[in-house]
């Protein structure tokens, strides 16, 4: 009895080691990797901008403003594909975490590079562009959410794997695509030849925190695959880079991780917010038309344009105390009614739009559905009309007395059973009628040339 119970503690151990190591083996990120340095030259060669590779940037900017330009998702994407940005910004991660300053130095260098020119000639483009609205697909670029902090930060996790693979896959054009690089860049030179200092900013905001998220998801996969880090034959020149190194990382990740905590607490301030004005402001004789939410760590504010019947100055204090149920701390409520003043026209059009887009995104859908379906039936239908011509023809040669014949999918209800089913009816009207051998053999054809297992014939 003692020697069973000694064996299941043994038993139960083996599993639990069987299991870590087919979880180990299936997550081994060491099977089919390249060799180190293979990997660390594949990113080195692709940092550099200049030549084909600086014409190639140009002529992507060009392409992805002009898909901002015309809302075009598709040209876009195909920007993003053509785009070489990946290159310098996980040179970066690779740099700190073998702690070659030199590849850092020309990482950020190249960088920098490929930036001001993305952005003057993005501003070059939208200056002369006679389309200056901007599109939805522009507008979206204008300020980062905590899904842009987490897209970067797995896209990068991504590419850095896949770079270091023996086979090379498409994960790094996939990862230019999901964390979307370039489309900033041309938001922030939109901004700039508008004179939209917001829209530059915010662009270049999102460009910062995607490129950091990227070069440190890289940074932490080299150091963990333990990648062979620079030699020195001097000592005390080893230590100096480290020191540098040490400093760029810290000044790269600690603002990052207080930059993604403000992205964080805005996003669910926001979600809150927009909470609070659908839940809140139902109003039967008032509509909301517009709400602008502006977040600050010390203050933040919600801004709402009614139309309609005017609410009472207690109901805008009510609606205030009730910010704190919704979690909205040092929230400020300002409310705009119809007859405070003169509205702000563009403001209006904009959000009306926006709102009637949204309202009606699922419609617009199940119409084309229904367009899609309608079209198919008209399709079948025309094919059918043709289809009893050509077996009205075919009848002829075999049948020479028909004078008259159609053909059609009719439903049959059965009343006894509660059930309906489909049956193809014929109609043929004969000089004299036939024998009952004749329609027998007539109605046999009918069969096999439709592909019908029944057909109910009708003749006159």
């Amino acid at each position: 009895m003692k020697q069973q119970e000694d064996k299941h503690p043994i038993g139960l151990r083996n599993r639990i080691l069987q299991l870590l190591l087919f979880f180990k083996d299936r997550f081994d990120l060491h099977e089919g990797k390249e060799d180190e340095l293979e990997t660390i030259d594949y990113i080195k060669k692709n940092i550099e901008f200049r030549g084909a590779n600086l014409w190639i940037l140009i002529f992507a900017i060009f392409v992805a403003s002009v898909g901002l330009n015309v809302n075009s998702t598709a040209v876009i994407i195909g920007a993003m594909l053509i785009s070489p940005l990946m290159g310098p910004i996980m040179g970066i991660g690779m740099a700190a975490g073998i702690n070659d300053f030199e590849l850092l130095k020309r990482s950020m260098k190249n960088l920098g590079i490929a930036v001001v020119i993305s952005i003057l000639t993005s501003t070059f483009y939208f200056s002369f562009t006679p389309l200056s609205d901007a599109q939805s697909e522009l507008l979206a670029r204008t300020e980062p959410s905590i899904w842009d902090v987490l897209i970067a930060l797995f896209g990068g996790l991504a590419g850095i794997v896949a770079g270091s693979r023996k086979e090379k896959s498409n994960a790094i054009p996939g990862v230019a695509i999901a964390t979307a690089l370039m489309p900033p860049l041309c938001t922030a030179g939109y901004g700039l030849a508008t004179g939209n200092l917001y829209y530059f900013f915010g662009a270049f905001y999102l460009f910062f925190i995607n490129s950091v998220f990227i070069s440190l998801s890289t940074y932490l996969i080299v150091r963990f695959m333990k990648f062979p880090k620079k030699e020195f034959l001097d000592p005390n020149r080893e230590k100096t880079v480290k020191r540098y190194i040490t400093i760029f990382t810290l000044l790269t990740i600690i603002p990052s991780i207080y930059l993604a905590y403000n992205i964080v607490t805005r996003t669910f301030w926001e979600k809150n917010a927009k909470q609070f004005v659908l839940t809140e402001m139902d109003f039967p004789r008032t509509q909301v038309i517009a709400s602008t939410f502006n977040f600050a760590s010390d203050s933040s504010g919600i801004e709402v344009s009614l139309v309609g019947e005017r609410i009472t100055d207690e109901e805008i204090e009510r609606l205030q105390k009730k910010l704190s149920i919704f979690n909205l701390p040092n929230t400020f409520l300002k409310v705009k009614q119809s007859g405070d003043g003169t509205p702000d026209l563009n403001l209006l059009r904009s959000d009306v739009l926006k709102d009637l887009y949204e309202r009606n995104e699922v419609l617009i859908q199940n119409k084309d559905q229904k367009i899609a379906f309608l079209e198919s039936e008209l399709s079948q239908y025309a094919e059918s009309s043709r289809q009893v011509m050509d077996l009205a023809k075919e009848a002829k040669v075999n049948h020479t007395g028909l004078l008259t014949f159609s053909m059609n999918r009719a439903v049959l209800a059965n009343i006894a059973e509660n059930k309906q089913d489909t049956l193809l009816m014929a109609y043929a009207k004969f000089r004299q009628r036939p024998g009952n051998q004749e329609l027998k053999r007539f109605e046999e054809w009918l069969k096999v040339r439709t592909k019908a297992d029944t057909v109910a014939l009708i003749v006159d």
